[in-house]
């Protein structure tokens, strides 16, 4: 355990962004589950519901940093490529 102050301050802020990042990683593997659980029932309004939320999560993610921009662009690109699939 550090013993100076600030370090202490260090390891609960990297807790608490560590959680954070956490929150948006998992958001992003709910949706996409959701919108591969969509694409295969068929169900085209809630594909495209839940492609909107996805891509927008991803966004804010990137925004945020918990995910890099050249992930955050390859998670957008392969969620589309999933809706698109379906729709041929």
């Amino acid at each position: 355990m550090a013993n100076i102050h600030s370090q202490k301050k260090r390891i609960l802020r990297a807790e608490r962004e560590r959680l954070e990042n956490r929150h948006y990683t998992s958001a992003i593997r709910t949706y996409f589950h959701r919108l591969e659980t969509a694409v295969a029932a068929g169900d085209d309004t809630l594909a495209d519901a839940e492609l909107k939320t996805l891509l927008s999560t991803i966004d804010k993610a990137v925004k945020r940093g918990a995910l890099h921009r050249n992930n955050g662009a390859h998670k957008k690109s392969r969620a589309t490529r999933v809706r698109r699939a379906a729709a041929a």
